[in-house]
């Protein structure tokens, strides 16, 4: 694993994560659907917080965890086409366990079935598989959603 920051999103970050966020979405279809306005979309009204990695002063990787009722959300977790395979992910989403663990809430996220790497990396962290929704709005790239609960 690299050295790795993990803090607060602060607003200069913002316009840095929307331009990782189209690398991410050109080299490796995430989001399946661009959003209109990326930067509303990276800060949705229910987040409990947002966070960014960040390896020798430069932003890698974002995360959100957001309130859905009385638990929490892994949301707009992403990394830096470049830095992928290095731990990054993994951090930052262990970041949103230990959040989440900190203020009571149960954790959960959900993810589409073509993000095999995504769908890999919960798994090797631990999270369970709880269900599957049928999507239409996937394309041809997506059928289901997958939901995992954290470990």
């Amino acid at each position: 694993m690299w050295p790795v920051l993990i803090r607060e999103r602060r607003d200069e970050d913002l316009a840095v994560c929307v331009e990782l966020l189209r690398e991410v979405h050109q080299q490796a279809g995430y989001p399946i659907n661009w959003p209109t306005d990326p930067a509303r979309w990276l800060s949705p009204d229910s987040a409990l917080g947002y966070w960014v990695a960040v390896v020798d002063d430069r932003v890698v990787g974002h995360v959100v965890l957001t309130a859905v009722r009385d638990h929490a959300e892994v949301e707009r977790l992403f990394v830096d086409p470049t830095a992928t395979g290095k731990g990054i992910g993994r951090q930052l989403l262990q970041h949103c366990v230990t959040t989440a663990a900190a203020l009571n809430r149960e954790l959960s996220l959900e993810v589409v079935d073509n993000r095999g790497p995504a769908v890999h990396l919960y798994r090797r962290a631990g999270w369970l598989e709880t269900g599957r929704t049928p999507i239409d709005w996937g394309g041809e790239h997506a059928f289901e959603l997958i939901r995992f609960t954290a470990p």
